[in-house]
């Protein structure tokens, strides 16, 4: 597996990512034991950045990995925890809190359920409207002097809160969106990272299964699986996205690959400073996904990729307006 920095300060990590949300929260049931031996199918690969989070299933998607890693290194995993998204006891979200003692809070929470004395990267996973990101940060920068936190990142943040930040401690990387259904960041929240030396690791690379290339427009969605909520897997809507996955379908079979393949092929291919996560839940889709990395697309190829899904051609936002409403990257 090929290696990259997290930004000019962070560590080396794989190319690749494992974001571990869908096994335990928000895209329906997941089989623990599958889950587990699809980190470690990860781990096995060369995979060494696990994306989680302590509101992922109310800390179960902690323990998962705590006891997922037991037996095994602790420096094999590079442990990315995002924090601040309050839940209720049904599930329901609350909205954030950056508040600097409810960081060491969430931080102490952590280290207990992942069984570690250090967390690697740590972020808040959306902007506290209600507390200066200065605050936030220089509150991880107190973990980070304590021996507690290795490096801190940001997720779904613009451009002026990356500068705001970065002015405090430096900002390994910042987590958002990203794909070819997905391109907002170009425009200004890429150019001003890039400018700073953080790296993107990108979620959503197959936007949550659309690109995928095993998505099918009569698919049942079970009570607790947000995409049924989500605009993008609405109606018209997923008729005219399902078209833009078969358009890069003919192009991926030309090149004799998977459309999820060249879909998180085409991210890798964004620079070196940006990683890819991969939401695999079973080690036939991980696999799939890991051969993006032995892809090599030409600039003929990356062009009818990009024909094929033209940016701003996604039909529907990326979330619901509630939780667009939340996001700081999306503030114009």
């Amino acid at each position: 597996m090929p290696t990259r920095r997290l930004g000019s300060s962070g560590p080396r990590v794989s190319a690749i990512g494992l974001g571990l949300m869908g096994m335990s929260d928000l895209y329906g049931p997941a089989d623990e034991g599958e889950s587990i031996a699809t980190i470690h199918a990860a781990l096995d690969a060369g995979i060494t950045l696990l994306d989680t989070g302590d509101f992922y299933g109310m800390g179960h998607n902690e323990l998962l990995l705590r006891d997922a890693l037991r037996g095994r290194r602790r420096e094999q995993a590079v442990i990315s925890v995002k924090f601040g998204a309050m839940r209720d006891p049904a599930g329901g979200w609350m909205g954030p809190d950056g508040r600097p003692a409810a960081v060491k809070n969430f931080l102490a929470y952590s280290l207990r359920r992942l069984g570690t004395d250090h967390v690697d990267v740590y972020r808040p996973a959306r902007l506290d409207p209600a507390v200066p990101i200065e605050e936030t940060v220089g509150a991880i920068a107190e973990m980070v002097q304590a021996g507690y936190v290795r490096h801190i990142g940001l997720s779904e943040v613009g451009a002026e809160t990356l500068r705001r930040a970065a002015a405090v401690h430096p900002i390994t990387d910042l987590q958002i969106e990203y794909s070819l259904l997905s391109r907002g960041i170009e425009a200004e929240i890429l150019p001003t990272a890039r400018e700073l030396g953080i790296a993107v690791t990108a979620y959503g690379v197959l936007s949550r299964g659309l690109l995928s290339g095993h998505w099918t427009a009569d698919r049942a969605l079970g009570a607790d699986d947000f995409r049924g909520h989500s605009p993008r897997f609405a109606g018209e809507n997923l008729q005219r996205n399902l078209a833009l996955v078969q358009a890069l379908r003919a192009v991926a079979e030309a090149r004799g690959a998977t459309v999820a393949q060249v879909a998180a092929a085409w991210v890798l291919h964004r620079g070196e400073d940006v990683v890819p996560l991969v939401g695999a839940r079973r080690r036939d889709r991980l696999a799939e996904s890991l051969a993006a990395a032995d892809l090599t697309l030409t600039p003929e190829e990356l062009a009818d990729i990009e024909r094929a899904v033209p940016a701003g051609a996604a039909a529907g936002e990326r979330y619901a307006a509630d939780q667009m409403d939340m996001l700081d990257s999306e503030r114009a």
